[in-house]
């Protein structure tokens, strides 16, 4: 008869043997996954995604639905005019009428800021908006011609030909980058590459538009000021050398008191709007107020005689075509293209982030590719209309929310109400003052200056703050295309430096759970003697970084072991578990990596163990017979590889 301590020895080992079985068979889990799917296979199913979405090569359903289905995805408008009400009508209709009250004077103004006549700006605030109607996806966004936009035309292209000495070429260059934007637009929503504008990450952007917004400044005391002979540099030395050498001369003031004047008021109208949000539309209509009593001042007083300067013929009608004036055969086809692709990601940056801004707070998804498209659509279709690049406007699209826009149907309003003031309004603006346009955008730009963004991007991140900065002296004292430049360079330098320097950590098992988390964030975390469980923090191992991987481990190994010794602890260090679960991909140079930690470990008694491993990575350390190497020690998780050696 067996004895009971017998019997309780067998039974131990029946569930020992139970456990070490149910280990191989979740062990087998891993090493026998599926095949992941390789390049070709992905080409192939992004092929047939790309088949499933064009009806004429998905016949499944009738031609006739399939159709107006392509219809409905290229033309949004087609999904919600069907439900379009008049109530819905009358909100856009007042939305549209203040929207256009602002973008006339705004528009005449950044016309002017990109070196245009000035009429050119208010053909920019009639097609596009229309164009964008039809295929864009946000309800709010107001498009037109915007600060930014007009200074990176102008400060690039006149390098190309200068817009004083041969306006016509010049202008000829700006549509060919124009037509050369909404190209690349297009581009980059048809092929699903809009990852391509976070190359200017958030904090670039916002040193690029402060930098942006301060020369603007300067190049408004032109304006301001009415000083006639300007340099055509933008860095904020060029510019303020020649406002001082201005005052050295005999000046007219009239231009700098006609401006500032209307300029505080301005300002004012737009602290009350934000005082009492009923009064949205007083900031709205006061620059065309501006315009319009400036106007009426210089005419009456005949402030023109006395050195003011005028606007003088503002061409009206509807836009000419321009088909004809684009330059594909000429000396600078590469510099434009290179102009309008930097152009073109600028434009799309600022109206993708402002659609997105109150598409959240309306609570609706906007669609970046269709975005995209839209936008490179009405820019190809804008440069054959006489309209320079176009975008979504911050200002502009603020108004029209504060308006009550319901839907894309404020653009056509505004739009319409533009070609009416173009067709029998342009007149009345002979006597316009520059010095009100210079005003009017000036008083657009505070918007455009976030500094209490900037701190926190300080608090937040230093590498992110010294990519703004940057770009913020990039383009104040050097050129527009240099702080984007540095932003772009700052960029990419932190991404390879955190990507070739990446991080290990120790872990330890949390008390009361079975989860493992970092030491040093958790110091209640225990750790188990004699193993060492180690996190690789980085999303891939590579010929960039396998080197430093290596030595970071095996410092952390040898700094281990010597504590283990001056503490005079019973178990040195046995195994050592590699947690890779960040691991999405790993190359040749990172499984040569591994082979050398696992050398060096086994001729110092030491095991390797790999936990948690990702599809594509395990089935390249299978092809590289990496596995049997380290005794097929690859677990499920760090608890399996724990349990797995305490067996």
């Amino acid at each position: 008869m067996a004895s009971p301590l017998n019997n309780t020895t067998t039974s131990d080992q029946e569930m020992a043997d139970l456990e070490r079985h149910d280990y191989v068979e979740r062990v087998q889990w891993v090493l026998n996954t599926p095949k992941p799917p390789g390049l070709s296979q992905e080409l192939i199913g992004t092929a047939v995604s790309w088949r499933n979405k064009v009806p004429f090569l998905n016949m499944q359903s009738g031609l006739k639905h399939e159709l107006f289905s392509m219809l409905k995805a290229i033309f949004p408008i087609l999904s919600w005019c069907q439900n379009y009400k008049p109530n819905q009508f009358k909100h856009d209709l007042l939305a549209g009428l203040t929207l256009a009250s602002l973008c006339i004077p705004q528009s005449i103004g950044y016309a002017t800021l990109a070196k245009l006549d000035p009429q050119y700006g208010l053909y920019t605030s009639v097609v596009p908006p229309l164009i964008y109607t039809l295929m864009g996806t946000s309800r709010e966004i107001a498009i037109g011609p915007v600060a930014v936009i007009s200074l990176l035309l102008s400060s690039m292209v006149q390098k190309l030909e200068d817009p004083m000495a041969n306006p016509i070429a010049y202008h000829k260059l700006v549509l060919t980058v124009t037509f050369f934007a909404g190209t690349f637009q297009a581009a980059f929503g048809l092929f699903r590459s809009g990852f391509l504008i976070d190359f200017l990450s958030h904090a670039a952007i916002v040193g690029f538009m402060a930098g942006a917004a301060i020369v603007i400044v300067l190049q408004q005391l032109k304006g301001l000021l009415g000083i006639t002979h300007f340099t055509n540099k933008t860095d904020v030395v060029s510019v303020l050398k020649v406002v001082w050498s201005s005052f050295q001369h005999p000046w007219n003031p009239y231009n700098f008191l006609l401006g500032c004047s209307f300029l505080i008021f301005i300002l004012i109208t737009r602290f009350l709007g934000r005082k009492n949000k009923k009064l949205f539309w007083l900031p709205a209509i006061a620059p065309l107020v501006s315009v319009v009593l400036a106007t009426l001042i210089v005419f009456l007083t005949k402030a023109d005689k006395h050195g003011v300067d005028i606007v003088k013929h503002i061409k009206g009608g509807l836009n000419p075509s321009s088909v004809d004036q684009l330059q594909f055969n000429g000396p600078h086809v590469g510099e434009l293209a290179k102009i309008g692709l930097i152009v073109a990601i600028i434009a799309l940056t600022e109206a993708i982030a402002v659609g997105r801004s109150f598409a959240a707070i309306k609570g609706y998804h906007l669609d970046g590719n269709k975005e995209m498209v839209a936008m490179g659509f009405m820019n190809i279709i804008g440069s054959f209309t006489s309209c320079y690049v176009a975008t979504g406007s911050f200002s502009r699209t603020a108004v029209n929310f504060s308006a009550g826009c319901e839907t894309a149907m404020s653009n056509i309003v505004m739009a319409v109400t533009v070609f009416i003031s173009l067709e029998l309004l342009t007149k009345l603006l002979y006597y316009t003052p520059v010095a009100i346009l210079a005003s009017i955008i000036l008083s657009a730009l505070p918007g455009l200056i976030d500094v209490n963004e900037a701190c926190n991007i300080w608090k937040v991140d230093k590498l992110d703050f010294l990519a703004c900065i940057g770009a913020f002296l990039g383009v104040l004292f050097a050129t527009v295309e240099i702080g984007l430049l540095v932003a772009v360079t700052i960029s990419f330098a932190k991404i390879i430096v955190v990507s070739i320097r990446p991080g290990t950590e120790t872990l330890g098992k949390l008390p009361e759970t079975d989860a493992f988390g970092d030491v040093n964030q958790y110091p209640m975390a225990v750790k188990t003697p004699g193993v060492l469980i180690m996190r690789l923090k980085s999303a891939l191992l590579c010929f960039a970084n396998a080197n430093f991987v290596r030595e970071r481990i095996m410092k952390w190994v040898i700094e281990e072991e010597k504590d283990i010794k001056l503490r005079n602890a019973e178990k040195t260090i046995q195994i050592v578990i590699l947690d890779i679960s960040n691991l999405m991909d790993i190359d040749t140079s990172g499984i040569a990596s591994l082979e050398e930690l696992h050398k060096n470990f086994d001729s110092n008694g030491m095991k390797l163990a790999i936990a948690n491993p990702r599809w594509q990575v395990i089935h390249k350390l299978k092809l590289a017979n990496f596995v049997p190497k380290i005794g097929g020690r690859v677990f499920l998780s760090i608890g399996e590889a724990m349990a797995s050696f305490s067996i």
